[in-house]
Protein backbone atom coordinates (compact mmCIF):
# COMPACT_ATOMS: atom_id res chain seq x y z
CA UNK A 1 0.00 0.00 0.00
CA UNK A 2 1.41 3.50 -0.79
CA UNK A 3 1.81 6.34 1.72
CA UNK A 4 2.88 10.14 2.02
CA UNK A 5 5.35 11.54 3.90
CA UNK A 6 4.72 15.18 4.43
CA UNK A 7 8.09 17.29 5.53
CA UNK A 8 6.27 21.26 5.92
CA UNK A 9 8.73 24.31 7.00
CA UNK A 10 9.76 27.68 6.53
CA UNK A 11 12.04 28.89 3.28
CA UNK A 12 15.89 27.88 3.80
CA UNK A 13 15.29 25.00 5.70
CA UNK A 14 16.56 22.32 4.00
CA UNK A 15 13.47 20.81 3.22
CA UNK A 16 14.17 19.71 -0.67
CA UNK A 17 17.55 18.32 0.27
CA UNK A 18 16.32 16.55 3.13
CA UNK A 19 12.74 15.35 1.57
CA UNK A 20 14.94 14.20 -1.89
CA UNK A 21 17.46 11.98 0.51
CA UNK A 22 14.81 10.64 2.30
CA UNK A 23 13.16 9.20 -0.63
CA UNK A 24 16.16 8.36 -1.90
CA UNK A 25 16.90 5.95 1.26
CA UNK A 26 13.13 4.38 0.98
CA UNK A 27 13.26 3.85 -2.75
CA UNK A 28 10.33 5.84 -3.78
CA UNK A 29 8.95 9.44 -4.92
CA UNK A 30 9.87 12.86 -4.14
CA UNK A 31 7.87 15.72 -5.14
CA UNK A 32 9.25 19.31 -4.78
CA UNK A 33 6.10 21.62 -4.15
CA UNK A 34 8.21 24.84 -3.86
CA UNK A 35 9.59 24.10 -7.41
CA UNK A 36 6.04 23.96 -8.42
CA UNK A 37 5.21 27.62 -6.80
CA UNK A 38 8.63 28.50 -8.44
CA UNK A 39 7.35 27.27 -11.33
CA UNK A 40 3.54 29.15 -11.31
CA UNK A 41 5.41 32.22 -10.56
CA UNK A 42 7.63 32.18 -13.08
CA UNK A 43 4.35 31.53 -15.78
CA UNK A 44 2.13 34.33 -14.52
CA UNK A 45 5.44 37.00 -14.24
CA UNK A 46 5.75 36.04 -17.51
CA UNK A 47 2.82 36.85 -18.31
CA UNK A 48 2.87 40.05 -16.10
CA UNK A 49 0.09 39.53 -14.44
CA UNK A 50 0.19 41.47 -10.96
CA UNK A 51 -0.11 39.06 -7.66
CA UNK A 52 -3.05 41.41 -6.67
CA UNK A 53 -5.11 39.95 -10.53
CA UNK A 54 -7.21 37.14 -8.86
CA UNK A 55 -9.86 37.17 -12.36
CA UNK A 56 -7.10 37.19 -14.39
CA UNK A 57 -4.77 34.37 -12.70
CA UNK A 58 -7.62 32.38 -12.15
CA UNK A 59 -7.90 32.05 -15.73
CA UNK A 60 -4.04 32.07 -16.67
CA UNK A 61 -3.84 29.05 -14.16
CA UNK A 62 -6.15 27.01 -16.12
CA UNK A 63 -3.05 26.19 -19.08
CA UNK A 64 -0.99 26.10 -16.70
CA UNK A 65 0.67 22.53 -16.40
CA UNK A 66 3.33 21.30 -14.06
CA UNK A 67 5.17 18.45 -14.23
CA UNK A 68 8.72 16.48 -13.10
CA UNK A 69 11.26 14.61 -15.11
CA UNK A 70 14.11 12.65 -13.80
CA UNK A 71 14.64 15.53 -10.92
CA UNK A 72 13.94 18.32 -13.63
CA UNK A 73 11.09 20.54 -13.48
CA UNK A 74 9.10 21.42 -16.79
CA UNK A 75 6.58 23.98 -17.07
CA UNK A 76 4.13 23.29 -19.86
CA UNK A 77 6.67 21.12 -21.15
CA UNK A 78 9.69 23.79 -20.84
CA UNK A 79 12.61 23.07 -18.53
CA UNK A 80 12.47 25.97 -15.89
CA UNK A 81 14.53 24.07 -13.57
CA UNK A 82 17.50 26.52 -13.08
CA UNK A 83 15.22 29.60 -13.68
CA UNK A 84 12.85 28.68 -10.75
CA UNK A 85 16.23 28.90 -8.77
CA UNK A 86 17.09 32.50 -9.13
CA UNK A 87 16.48 34.68 -5.81
CA UNK A 88 14.35 37.22 -6.85
CA UNK A 89 11.97 34.08 -8.11
CA UNK A 90 11.38 33.07 -4.54
CA UNK A 91 10.05 36.40 -3.12
CA UNK A 92 7.63 36.52 -6.03
CA UNK A 93 6.57 32.36 -5.64
CA UNK A 94 5.69 33.45 -1.47
CA UNK A 95 3.48 36.25 -3.31
CA UNK A 96 1.33 34.24 -5.77
CA UNK A 97 1.26 31.97 -3.44
CA UNK A 98 -1.74 33.24 -1.30
CA UNK A 99 -3.70 33.37 -4.61
CA UNK A 100 -6.53 30.89 -4.02
CA UNK A 101 -6.40 30.22 -7.70
CA UNK A 102 -2.53 29.40 -7.73
CA UNK A 103 -2.95 27.14 -4.54
CA UNK A 104 -6.21 25.22 -5.48
CA UNK A 105 -4.39 24.42 -9.09
CA UNK A 106 -1.18 23.00 -7.12
CA UNK A 107 -2.67 21.63 -4.94
CA UNK A 108 -5.30 19.43 -7.35
CA UNK A 109 -2.03 18.47 -9.24
CA UNK A 110 -0.17 17.22 -5.59
CA UNK A 111 -3.03 14.91 -4.60
CA UNK A 112 -3.17 13.75 -8.07
CA UNK A 113 0.50 12.49 -7.59
CA UNK A 114 -0.28 10.84 -4.09
CA UNK A 115 -2.41 8.65 -5.47
CA UNK A 116 -0.96 5.87 -6.62
CA UNK A 117 2.38 5.76 -5.59
CA UNK A 118 4.61 6.29 -2.49
CA UNK A 119 5.84 9.53 -2.09
CA UNK A 120 7.93 11.98 -0.07
CA UNK A 121 6.54 15.82 -0.81
CA UNK A 122 7.56 18.83 1.40
CA UNK A 123 6.49 22.18 1.35
CA UNK A 124 4.70 24.97 3.26
CA UNK A 125 1.09 23.14 3.85
CA UNK A 126 1.38 19.75 2.56
CA UNK A 127 0.83 17.94 5.87
CA UNK A 128 -1.94 20.69 7.16
CA UNK A 129 -3.76 20.88 3.80
CA UNK A 130 -2.85 18.78 1.03
CA UNK A 131 -2.41 15.52 2.51
CA UNK A 132 -3.93 15.87 6.13
CA UNK A 133 -4.13 12.40 6.51
CA UNK A 134 -0.70 11.90 5.58
CA UNK A 135 0.84 8.66 7.27
CA UNK A 136 4.00 10.70 8.08
CA UNK A 137 4.28 14.33 9.17
CA UNK A 138 6.96 16.43 9.88
CA UNK A 139 7.99 19.77 10.27
CA UNK A 140 11.72 21.03 9.21
CA UNK A 141 13.06 24.15 10.84
CA UNK A 142 15.87 26.48 12.01
CA UNK A 143 16.70 29.63 13.25
CA UNK A 144 16.49 32.40 10.35
CA UNK A 145 20.41 32.85 9.99
CA UNK A 146 21.48 29.72 9.75
CA UNK A 147 18.91 29.06 7.03
CA UNK A 148 19.91 32.61 5.62
CA UNK A 149 23.21 31.37 5.48
CA UNK A 150 22.81 28.29 3.79
CA UNK A 151 21.02 30.39 1.22
CA UNK A 152 23.79 32.50 0.47
CA UNK A 153 26.35 29.67 0.63
CA UNK A 154 24.39 28.08 -2.36
CA UNK A 155 23.50 31.75 -4.63
CA UNK A 156 27.56 32.40 -3.87
CA UNK A 157 28.53 28.99 -5.40
CA UNK A 158 25.94 29.62 -8.50
CA UNK A 159 28.23 33.05 -9.31
CA UNK A 160 25.37 35.24 -7.85
CA UNK A 161 26.07 38.52 -6.40
CA UNK A 162 23.40 38.91 -3.00
CA UNK A 163 24.54 40.27 -0.04
CA UNK A 164 23.76 38.25 3.26
CA UNK A 165 21.74 40.78 4.98
CA UNK A 166 19.28 41.30 2.19
CA UNK A 167 19.14 37.37 1.86
CA UNK A 168 18.23 36.89 5.90
CA UNK A 169 15.94 40.49 5.37
CA UNK A 170 14.18 38.13 2.39
CA UNK A 171 13.39 35.22 4.70
CA UNK A 172 12.22 36.56 7.42
CA UNK A 173 9.60 38.82 5.30
CA UNK A 174 8.80 35.12 3.57
CA UNK A 175 7.93 34.08 7.36
CA UNK A 176 6.18 36.90 8.21
CA UNK A 177 3.69 36.47 5.08
CA UNK A 178 3.16 32.92 4.86
CA UNK A 179 2.89 32.22 8.51
CA UNK A 180 0.14 34.93 8.53
CA UNK A 181 -1.63 34.59 4.95
CA UNK A 182 -5.44 33.94 5.67
CA UNK A 183 -5.27 31.01 2.68
CA UNK A 184 -4.03 27.55 4.35
CA UNK A 185 -1.17 29.18 6.11
CA UNK A 186 2.28 28.01 7.56
CA UNK A 187 1.77 26.37 10.88
CA UNK A 188 2.99 22.86 11.95
CA UNK A 189 0.42 19.93 11.23
CA UNK A 190 -1.79 18.19 13.94
CA UNK A 191 0.42 14.97 14.08
CA UNK A 192 3.86 15.96 12.85
CA UNK A 193 7.09 15.38 14.13
CA UNK A 194 9.11 18.92 14.98
CA UNK A 195 12.87 18.62 13.52
CA UNK A 196 14.88 21.70 14.74
CA UNK A 197 18.23 21.61 12.10
CA UNK A 198 19.73 24.82 13.30
CA UNK A 199 22.35 22.24 15.00
CA UNK A 200 21.77 19.23 13.49
CA UNK A 201 24.06 18.47 9.87
CA UNK A 202 22.17 16.60 7.16
CA UNK A 203 22.60 13.18 7.85
CA UNK A 204 21.40 13.63 11.22
CA UNK A 205 18.52 15.19 10.42
CA UNK A 206 17.85 12.15 7.54
CA UNK A 207 18.54 9.82 10.38
CA UNK A 208 16.29 11.36 12.70
CA UNK A 209 12.96 11.35 10.21
CA UNK A 210 14.10 7.91 8.84
CA UNK A 211 14.09 6.32 12.34
CA UNK A 212 10.48 7.49 12.57
CA UNK A 213 9.26 5.64 9.12
CA UNK A 214 7.83 2.12 9.47
CA UNK A 215 8.37 0.77 6.23
CA UNK A 216 12.23 1.96 6.37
Amino acid sequence: MSYVIAIDGPGGAGKSTIARLVAAKLGITYVDTGAMYRAAAVFLNRRKIDKDDDKSIEKAVSDMDITFSNERVLLNGEDVSKKIRENDVSKMASEYSANPAVRDKLTALQRQMGKTVSLVMDGRDIGSNVFKDAKYKFYLTASPEIRAERRYKELKERGEDIEFNKILEDIKTRDERDMNRKLNPLKMADGAVLVDSTDINIDGVVEEILSNIEER
